[in-house]
């Protein structure tokens, strides 16, 4: 009898989803962000064959969970990308985006050294991918901890949060960049700045082509659609536009993910008003229970990669706490682009230091990227990673909290003065 190749994956699919909230409730009662909960949910999972439970091994190795786990991190960036607008970077001023160019160019170095002298074997493409994990924030985990803490509506908040979307921003030009020159390197060609550039150019170019689209196209093709009366239309052409443009992404040699987030960025609410006008709900809110879905599917299965036994190998556990060590002090200085002084500079650095979902992204892509026929990210790299993604979560919600304890934070200002 011919096995169903559907079965594997809803087991697979209830056993994450039950382990996922279950953790992540735990963790959201003791202080952190549900995701570190999903996330260790997975570690433990994906380690029971160390205490001989080899029950549940199936989940990491089954296509299905793979390709829902993908869908997940595209929905998560389009996501990310809807609770931001082109207008709000541009009105967060200079000092958000030099703190966003430190936060992105000290990580990327720091790291990129550290990984030189913890991996001295590898080739500089993959210390420098590693340096790229670093680069960018977790735009939701420190939007999570200011609005439990109940400073959302400070100048510190609004600078933390308009550094770390373009931080991301930042970040996947960087991923595009290195991912291309590690591609170009897979195929036999060299690096060389002309094609470094040219990635770089492409992948800015694609950002440029998807505002344009944001600005000009998207309200009049919302608008049209607007005149159908068929029930989900709203959100099937909100996802066509996100899964559109991830493939144009994929077709023009960038990240998926690149692709989603712009699409997220450029679909404001002002295109919606014809649909809310008659009583639906805003994109981001229709969007909001997918990614709830497939979210923690991908955010477990990163867990499931990661290999406990790895860190036994003391050059595994140095790379891990050089990199957890350099992903801290890296955000940290991009505070010095405070110039303000009445600005709270160490609460803005505290608040740029979690790596989230972002940094497993890029794990992942580095795991699925080959450089002389070996992954960029290897199984103990990987895990190294984790192990740095797992430490800025913990580590930022009680030290930020910590932070604008010690004296109130700035009031709003008009935005030009930032």
């Amino acid at each position: 009898m011919h096995a169903d190749s559907l079965t594997p994956v809803l087991a697979a699919v209830a056993i994450i989803l039950v382990a996922a909230k279950l953790a992540g409730e735990l963790a959201v009662r003791i202080g952190q962000p549900a995701v570190l909960g999903e996330l260790l949910a997975g570690v433990v999972l994906g380690n029971l064959p160390l205490v001989g439970v080899e029950a549940l091994s199936f989940i990491a190795v089954t296509p299905g969970v793979d390709v829902l786990a993908r869908l997940g991190v595209l929905l998560l960036l389009f996501e990310i990308g809807l609770e931001s607008t082109v207008a709000q970077m541009a009105q967060v001023g200079v000092t958000a985006a030099v703190v966003a160019v430190l936060g992105v160019v000290v990580p990327f170095a720091l790291g990129w050294g550290v990984a030189a002298f913890a991996l001295p074997d590898q080739p500089a493409l993959v210390h420098a991918f590693i340096g790229a994990a670093l680069s960018a924030t977790s735009v939701g985990i420190t939007a999570r901890v200011l609005r439990d803490l109940g400073r959302a509506a400070t100048l510190e908040a609004r600078i933390i949060l308009g550094a770390a979307v373009i931080d991301d921003v930042l970040g996947l030009l960087v991923l595009a960049a290195v991912s291309g020159a590690i591609a170009a390197a897979s195929a036999g060609g060299g690096l060389s700045v002309v094609m470094l550039a040219g990635v770089v150019v492409k992948a800015a170019a694609f950002l440029v082509g998807a505002l344009l689209f944001g600005r000009w196209l998207a309200p009049l093709v919302f608008r049209g659609a607007a005149r159908f009366r068929a029930p989900g239309m709203l959100l099937a052409l909100g996802l066509a536009c996100c899964f559109s443009l991830a493939w144009l992404a994929g077709l023009t040699g960038l990240a998926p993910i690149v692709g989603a987030f712009a699409a997220g960025l450029v679909l404001e609410d002002p295109h919606f008003a014809d649909f809310t006008r008659r009583g639906e709900s805003p994109l981001a809110h229709l969007v909001q229970p997918l990614s709830s879905f497939l979210a923690p599917v991908f955010f477990v299965l990163m867990g499931m990669r990661t290999t406990l036994t790895a860190f036994a190998d003391g050059k595994v556990l140095l790379l891990a706490a050089g990199l957890t060590a350099v992903a801290i002090a890296g955000k940290l200085a991009c505070a010095l682009g405070v110039r303000d002084r009445r600005l709270d500079r160490l609460s803005i650095g505290v608040g740029m230091i979690p790596r989230g979902e972002v940094g497993l992204i890029f794990a992942d892509i580095g795991a699925a990227l080959t450089l002389a026929g070996q992954p960029v990210i290897g199984a103990t790299t990987f895990s190294a990673v984790v192990a740095m993604v797992i430490a800025t979560t913990v580590v930022t919600p009680p030290a930020l909290k910590w932070s604008l304890g010690r004296h109130r934070a700035a009031p709003m200002v008009p935005s030009e003065t930032v």
